[in-house]
């Protein structure tokens, strides 16, 4: 009885992590069959383009945003048809940089103000609603601090609103100004480049359901005040809305060919705070509009590549569980017995999509792709940290502060991570990762004995968990020092 229900565990969880590796199966036909049919903007004068109000959420960021509104500030736009909102929550010297820079700007003939709310409610999402409340103009655009647009930014996303009515969104691609500043963010840069060169142009041009990226992306207001505004009951205020959005027929354009780029996280437990929020936010927004996707007027195709992008944290548990339940099964000789082989197949869909996202980026994509086994490893380390967050997001449990990414302005090699309070510390998930890493090792011993063909694998686990709390607090220590 208890290895028959080992055994159905092991395949449960093995059987919902492929059926969602699969899934990248069909948006790499998707993309395949897409990937030359480019959206066109039409060719429009000056004088029709729409106004747009810029929003810059802040919060604490004291190391960029400098950077930024001077970069919002050279941007090619008729001025009287932009407006720039910088909604400041800050509680440091942040806000005292922002006064310098708006005035500097406002001196300089553009219509730009410092807005600070009376409380910091909703968090990010409450900031862009307060600040939609008021403003009027056509279309509404996002930056997050670290973001950097060019100064052709808008004259080549708004005229894709003049083409069609029916486009609530123009999304651009993320591109990446520290990508070479260590191990980390070579390998971060491998998983973004998949989803902004392949996920995104197969979702957008084959009318699957997709999301705004939180910044780099331009709304039509009509589209935010129909779908019901801004809310902060989920941490991905930008899946949300889009979804809802999407439901009510509103359609999303995304150019690959127009990028922002922006900071990856260099620190090892920042980019663990960020793929937290990512998936208990996404996973809220699961619980919240699974059933109305289900039911809505959407094909199956949309309704399935809809299930799977917002399910794409909620694996986590049951990679945690495949884990767990790894060393056992071995122990117990009943690897060799579990149907596992076409399942194993559905794991190379990942990884095609990986790959095919730096050759459609880059000339030099095989030495990019020789970090791949790092991102493996960071990534498969993550397991705990973001079960716990889908834990909570499914129980309601943890409360939903907004636990911001610091941005520390580290473009190159050599560049000190600033020594600020916004350096996050390592939590109890650390000590986690070194209990698990070492359950790993004693899987790894089982192996060497009963499954030679799984050392490889579970040596994989044993290096992650050492990777990930080893690196998280000599990084931290480092940056204390």
């Amino acid at each position: 009885m208890l290895l028959t229900l080992l055994g159905a565990g092991y395949m449960l969880a093995a059987g919902v992590i492929a059926l969602y590796s699969a899934s990248f199966f069909i948006l790499l036909t998707v993309y395949f069959f897409n990937r030359k049919r480019a959206p066109v903007a039409p060719d429009v004068p000056d004088g029709d383009l729409l106004s747009v109000t810029l929003q810059l959420p802040i919060y604490n960021e004291q190391h960029v945003v400098d950077r930024l509104i001077d970069a919002v500030g050279a941007l090619d736009y008729a001025r009287d048809k932009l407006r720039v909102q910088v909604l400041d929550d800050s509680t440091d010297e942040t806000t005292d940089l922002l006064r310098a820079k708006v005035d500097e700007w406002r001196a300089r003939g553009l219509d730009i103000e410092l807005i600070r709310r009376p409380e910091r409610i909703g968090y990010k999402a409450g900031a862009l609603a307060y600040g939609l409340s008021r403003c009027e103009t056509a279309c509404v655009g996002t930056f997050d601090a670290d973001f950097v647009p060019a100064p052709d930014f808008l004259r080549r996303v708004m005229p894709h609103f003049n083409g069609s009515p029916n486009v609530a969104l123009v999304q651009t691609r993320w591109a990446h100004l520290n990508v070479d500043y260590n191990l980390l963010t070579r390998a971060q840069s491998l998983s973004m480049d998949q989803h902004f060169a392949i996920e995104q142009v197969a979702r957008s041009r084959g009318d699957l359901p997709m999301s705004m990226n939180g910044t780099g992306g331009v709304w039509r207001r009509e589209t935010i005040e129909q779908a019901g505004g801004w809310t902060a009951d989920t941490l991905t205020e930008d899946l949300d809305l889009s979804y809802r959005a999407f439901m009510l027929g509103w359609r999303f354009r995304y150019l690959v060919d127009v990028s922002v780029p922006g900071e990856i996280p260099p620190q090892l437990t920042a980019y663990k705070v960020q793929q937290a929020r990512w998936a208990k936010g996404s996973t809220q927004c699961l619980l919240k509009h699974a059933g109305k996707l289900l039911r809505a007027d959407l094909s199956p195709l949309q309704k399935a590549m809809g299930m799977s992008h917002l399910g794409q944290y909620a694996i986590q548990p049951f990679v945690l569980l495949l884990f767990v339940l790894t060393p056992p099964v071995l122990a117990a000789g009943l690897l060799s017995k579990l149907p596992l082989a076409p399942l194993g197949i559905a794991s190379l869909a990942p990884t095609m999509i990986l790959a095919m996202g730096q050759i459609a980026l880059y000339p030099d994509w095989i030495g990019r792709l020789l970090y791949f086994p790092a991102l493996l490893l960071f990534n498969t380390g993550m397991m705990l940290s973001n079960s716990r967050a889908v834990f909570e997001a499914v129980t309601h449990r943890g409360g939903n502060a907004f636990k911001r990414t610091p941005k520390f302005r580290v473009v190159q090699r050599g560049d000190r991570l600033a020594s600020t309070r916004y350096v996050i510390r390592p939590d109890w998930t650390t000590v986690g990762e070194i209990v698990l890493g070492l359950y790993a090792v004693v899987g790894l011993a089982i192996a060497f004995v009963d499954a030679p063909g799984m050392i490889l694998y579970m040596a994989v686990y044993v290096a992650s968990f050492a990777l990930l709390a080893a690196g998280s607090l000599w990084q931290t220590r480092q940056i204390g020092d």
